[in-house]
């Protein structure tokens, strides 16, 4: 019996599904925080800094709810997934460079315009190794408490320390220029390194019920001080979290460690030779064995 072909209707219908709220929501996040990156981009060429810091941070803070509010919603898609990387390439990647050459780095010219190509570079780099290693099956469940090299949003905080600087007070020189340059490419190479950096993915996940006050104030504070202080408390931020980059790596070293110890114990095991039996079934010592008899 020959298929029916469809109608039109049903054409129509199977063209144009309905899309649930569910998976809707994580995407206007992460579309609003491109359109946080655009516009510090827009406030840079403005040399109106300060907002351009502003909508950086804010961006972050999007980036990093966009992803939790799907999985809470169970909306993840694949298009999601797509449209973060090329969200956070933008914001992360393309805003801090262009925000630091129209800031600074436009005074060396040719150097100063590598630089902020590179750091822009490097994030999209990043961006596609993240992606390509969330697909590894071999990857250990203990390697997802830390990330490979600088996740986009934190180099994009920590490479306008030069800002924060000049903004608390210290003098834009033509060392400072220099060091900016120096300073970017630096935090460029961090984000394509192999440097193990702790993700935090795990913490947070679950409050005990006694602590939900606590969390909450904490988190109520830290908003009042960045309003009131934010470029001492981006500043202070940025320098913690270069410090802990060591104790990051030192950490990961201990899971490999305690890793691969698991993995030798039982290939020792296996490869140990079955103890002799006697007909009772119990093991014999050399030591319990009667002497032969010359």
């Amino acid at each position: 019996m020959a298929a029916v072909p469809p109608t039109e209707g049903q054409r129509r219908q199977r063209r144009f599904r309905r899309i649930p709220v569910r998976t809707l929501a994580p995407n206007l996040v992460t579309l609003l925080a491109l359109c946080a990156g655009l516009t510090a981009i827009r406030m840079a060429f403005e040399n109106r800094y300060g907002l351009a810091l502003a909508a950086i941070v804010f961006a972050a803070f999007l980036d990093g709810i966009d992803g939790r509010l799907a999985r809470l919603l169970k909306g993840t898609s694949r298009f999601g997934a797509e449209l973060d990387s090329l969200s956070d390439f933008v914001n992360f990647g393309v805003a801090p460079g262009l925000i630091l050459y129209f800031w600074d780095l436009h005074d060396l010219k040719s150097a100063g315009w590598i630089a902020a190509m590179a750091f822009a570079i490097c994030a999209g780099l990043r961006l596609a190794r993240f992606n390509v290693m969330i697909d590894d099956p071999e990857r250990p469940a203990w390697a997802s408490n830390f990330f490979v090299g600088v996740p986009a949003p934190a180099g994009a905080i920590i490479v306008l320390l030069p800002i924060y600087a000049a903004f608390l007070g210290l003098p834009r020189t033509h060392i400072l220029t220099w060091a900016t340059l120096i300073y970017t490419v630096l935090v460029a190479g961090l984000m394509v390194s192999r440097l193990p950096v702790f993700s935090g993915k795990r913490v947070g996940t679950r409050v005990p019920p006694d602590l939900v006050a606590p969390v909450v104030s904490v988190l109520v504070i830290f908003v009042a001080l960045l309003i009131a202080y934010p470029w001492i408390i981006l500043a202070a931020g940025t320098l913690v979290y270069l410090v802990s980059l060591p104790f990051g790596w030192l950490s990961y070293r201990g899971y490999v460690r305690r890793s691969l110890r698991g993995k030798s114990e039982p290939v020792a095991a296996a490869a140990a030779p079955s103890p002799p039996l006697t007909g009772t079934g119990r093991t014999v010592d050399k030591e319990e064995r009667p002497a032969r008899l010359n």
